[in-house]
C-alpha cells in the first residue's frame, strides 16, 4: 500500500548505507585476519606481542559487524556496535600517537583521520536508523465479513462516506467536501481528537473503493474495500485492507493495546456492526453495553483470552 511504500522509501537510503558499511567491515576484517602483519606495517602500528594479538581480534569484530549488516534487516543495532568499536579504535590510536614519531606517526595520523571519517558515517547511520525505527508505528489491518444484502446496496452504503461513523466506533464524523474528497474526524486514546482530509484514489462502482489521507494528516492512512458477490447469490463479501499510523508511533500503539483499543479487534468489530446496520437497520446492543459507540468508556473490547485466576475464583460456587 502507499503508506507502507513511503516508509520503505524513507528507510532505503539508511539500508543502502548500512550495506556499504557492512562491505567496509568485511574488507577490513578479512585483511586484519588474513594479513595482520601487513595491516600493522601499513598503519604504523608496532610489532609488539600486544598488537599481534589485538589486530586479528579487531578483524574478527569487523567480520561480525559485516555479518550483521549484510545479512540482517535491522541496521540500527549493528551500526551502534560499529560506533562502539570505532570509539575503542580511536582510543587505541590516541595512545599509539603519543608514543610514535617520524614516519610511523605520519601513517598513524592518516589512519586516525580515516577512522574519524568512518566514525562520523557510522554515527549518522545509527542515528537515522534509530529514528526511522521509532517512526515505524504503521499498523496494517485486514478483515472480512459477509453481509446478507446485494452488492449494489452494500457498495452504495459504504460509498456514502457519511455513513461510516454509524459502524466505525472511532469515527465521529465524515464530511463530504467534493466528488472524491472528504474530511474525517476521529477519537484517539486519552480523549484526543484527530482530523484529516482524504481522497478516493481508486474506484470501480460496485466492485471496490480505495482512499488515502492527503496533506499534513494527523493520522496518515490508506485503505481499500472490495465488494464480492457471495456464493449464495444474495449476500456480499466485504474485504477491507487498511494501513495507518497511530499517533505516538510504536509507543502509542502499545498504549492503545494496553487500554483495550486493539486495532485488529476494532476493525473486526466495525465490520460486525456494518453487517448489523445493513441487515437489521441498527447496531444490536446488549444489556452489558447499552451505550453503543460510548461502550469503550465502560470496558473496551479485547481479543478473546482465558479468564484470570481471580475471574475463575469468582465463578466457583460458594
Amino acid at each position: 500500500m502507499a503508506l507502507r511504500s513511503a516508509k520503505r522509501a524513507e528507510r532505503a537510503p539508511v539500508r543502502r548505507r548500512g550495506r556499504a558499511l557492512g562491505l567496509v567491515s568485511l574488507c577490513l576484517g578479512l585483511a586484519q585476519v588474513a594479513a595482520p602483519h601487513a595491516v600493522r606495517r601499513l598503519s604504523g602500528v608496532d610489532d609488539s606481542a600486544t598488537s599481534r594479538r589485538v589486530v586479528p581480534l579487531v578483524g574478527a569484530r569487523e567480520l561480525v559487524h559485516a555479518a550483521g549488516l549484510l545479512a540482517g534487516r535491522r541496521v540500527g543495532p549493528w551500526a551502534w556496535t560499529r560506533v562502539a568499536g570505532d570509539a575503542m579504535d580511536l582510543a587505541s590510536l590516541a595512545v599509539a600517537l603519543g608514543n610514535r614519531g617520524g614516519q610511523r606517526r605520519g601513517r598513524l595520523v592518516g589512519v586516525t583521520g580515516a577512522v574519524l571519517g568512518i566514525t562520523a558515517l557510522d554515527v549518522l547511520t545509527a542515528v537515522q536508523a534509530t529514528r526511522a525505527r521509532e517512526k515505524g508505528g504503521t499498523v496494517e489491518l485486514t478483515a472480512t465479513t459477509t453481509v446478507r444484502r446485494p452488492v449494489e446496496e452494500v457498495y452504495s452504503f459504504w460509498r456514502g462516506l457519511e455513513h461510516l461513523p454509524s459502524f466505525m466506533t472511532h469515527l465521529e464524523e465524515v464530511r463530504v467536501t467534493g466528488e472524491k474528497t472528504s474530511r474525517w474526524r476521529a477519537t484517539a486514546p486519552f480523549g484526543k481528537t484527530v482530523e484529516w482530509d482524504a481522497e478516493i484514489v481508486d474506484e470501480e462502482p460496485g466492485v471496490r473503493i480505495g482512499w488515502r489521507s492527503t496533506g499534513d494528516a494527523d493520522v496518515p492512512n490508506t485503505g481499500k474495500v472490495w465488494f464480492v458477490p457471495a456464493p449464495d447469490d444474495v449476500s456480499t463479501e466485504v474485504h477491507v485492507v487498511m494501513a495507518y499510523d497511530i499517533p505516538g508511533g510504536k509507543i502509542g500503539k502499545a498504549v492503545a493495546r494496553y487500554f483495550g483499543e486493539e486495532p485488529h479487534q476494532q476493525l473486526d468489530d466495525d465490520l460486525r456492526r456494518l453487517k448489523q446496520v445493513l441487515e437489521t437497520g441498527e447496531v444490536v446492543r446488549s444489556d452489558g453495553a447499552p451505550w453503543g459507540k460510548r461502550a469503550r468508556e465502560e470496558f473496551p473490547q479485547r481479543p478473546a483470552q482465558p479468564l484470570s485466576p481471580e475471574e475463575l475464583a469468582k465463578g466457583e460456587p460458594a
